[in-house]
């Protein structure tokens, strides 16, 4: 009998591993994939009825806000997210940012413009910003091999690849799915560990190999913007996040925008990232997202941020003195393929280039990046022709990615027809060539599973 208990001790010991190991498995593919079904309870209904604001900042914009308020009230409700906030800057400065909806759907928190929400991939802008001013002072080469600035390299065939391959995702990394660094695949099923520095975030998928030749081909990956990341704090000495406080932070005033947290809270007003049963009409529900911990992802999809502070951030591509014209353009300009084509998504930089048919004002060229996380979809756009930034964040996901974007349309026409384009300045869109131009969605929906 004794020998007996000595052994289920072991056994139920090896069960109880088992059980731990796998179940952020199964709460991957429950919450990510919708493979398997979740637990039937713990879901929310979202009230009938929910709040709104807005923060005017200059009058020239009023019947703009207005009307944008009541747009993303509607969008909102269209696309059922428990809050929805947007945010407008025109000439380096916010002009207007509204709200609508719950932060916390079972407290009735009400989402105001101080709400922060998961910006996922347009975290990569704000990289490639950091990167920018580097180049801008001289500190690094978007074409000297990474190498020469962060040693050692865990894995050699990185010792070639330089930043600009990385900002521009043709470094041949692979995507999540393709890891081949099996410890690194489970910890982004898992998401329970804590990266401080960036260098250490690389043992996420050092022993992977690259998927194609560096320099070839196209091919988004997270994975190219954190080492990006390390190479950056490697060349300035500091943590990643320092640089980025310092860089980009500081000179736009982001002072909520910090590494994500593992879920929402609403004591500092960090919106509760939520799963949708994808169910249409009444049978709709909600339920908190797992909690997660992003900060292996940081530099391409770790942050959160206030759709304010996003368009504070984008306003600095329109001042001359934060980057000069000429680092501007390389930053925005498509790069090419090995075949000498524009690449799929126009990806310049760390932003894509594309054309927006804005209602009653036609095509306006942009500079934009989405972010789809856990919980949270992202949207920044930069239109140069009229010094203006429009951000737009949501705490679910939504099914298809425009689906959520397409309301910044909305907001661009009305904010335009109300004055945009009075300020002066030279920012402008790189000349592309002859390529024809894609409307964001179109890229959006390609893109959205890598975002």
């Amino acid at each position: 009998m004794i020998k007996r208990k000595w052994l289920l001790l072991p056994v139920a010991s090896l069960m109880l591993l088992l059980a731990w190991l796998l179940w952020p498995v199964y709460q991957f593919f429950a919450y990510s994939k919708g493979a398997v079904p979740l637990p039937p309870l713990g879901w929310l209904e979202m009230p009938p009825e929910a709040p709104s604001v807005q923060e005017l900042r200059d009058p020239v914009y009023a019947e703009a806000a207005s009307l944008s308020l009541r747009a993303i009230e509607k969008h909102r409700q269209k696309i059922a997210s428990p809050a929805i906030g947007a945010a407008v800057a025109q000439c380096g400065k916010v002009v207007w940012a509204g709200a609508a909806g719950w932060e916390n759907v079972e407290s009735k928190t009400p989402a105001t413009p101080a709400t922060r929400f998961r910006i996922g991939s347009t975290s990569k802008a704000l990289t490639a910003t950091a990167l920018a001013r580097l180049v801008q002072s001289g500190r690094m080469q978007l074409d000297t091999p990474i190498s020469e600035y962060l040693q050692p390299l865990p894995n050699p065939a990185w010792e070639k690849l330089t930043p600009r391959q990385l900002a521009s995702h043709m470094a041949g990394m692979p995507e999540y799915k393709e890891n081949r660094d099996w410890d690194g695949l489970y910890h982004t099923l898992a998401l329970r560990k804590h990266y401080d520095n960036m260098v250490d975030a690389l043992e996420v998928f050092d022993e992977t190999p690259l998927v194609n030749k560096p320099g070839t081909e196209f091919h988004y990956s997270t994975f190219d913007t954190v080492l990006l990341g390390a190479t950056i704090g490697a060349v300035e000495q500091q943590s990643y996040l320092q640089v980025l406080r310092k860089q980009v932070f500081e000179p736009a005033g982001m002072s909520a925008t910090i590494v994500a947290p593992v879920g929402g809270d609403s004591r500092n007003r960090i919106a509760t990232p939520y799963r949708s049963n994808r169910q249409p009409g009444d049978a709709h529900r909600l339920r908190p997202w797992r909690d997660v911990d992003l900060s292996h992802r940081l530099p391409g999809g770790g942050f959160v941020s206030t759709p304010t502070e996003l368009v504070q951030f984008g306003s600095l591509y329109f001042d001359d003195d934060y980057l000069a014209p000429e680092v501007r353009a390389q930053f925005w300009t498509p790069q090419k393929t090995a075949s000498g084509d524009i690449n799929p998504q126009k990806y310049a930089l760390g932003w894509r280039i594309a054309q927006l048919e804005v209602p009653g004002v036609g095509a306006v060229p942009n500079a934009n990046h989405g972010g789809v996380s856990r919980g949270g979809q992202s949207w920044l756009m930069l239109m140069p022709d009229y010094k203006m930034a429009i951000a737009v964040n949501i705490n679910r996901k939504t099914g298809v990615f425009w689906d959520f974007g397409r309301i910044s349309e909305r907001i661009a026409a009305e904010f335009i027809r109300a004055g945009g384009g009075s300020c002066t300045g030279t920012a402008a869109l790189s000349d592309t060539g002859p390529s024809p131009q894609r409307r964001p969605e179109r890229v959006a929906k390609r893109a959205v599973a890598r975002l």
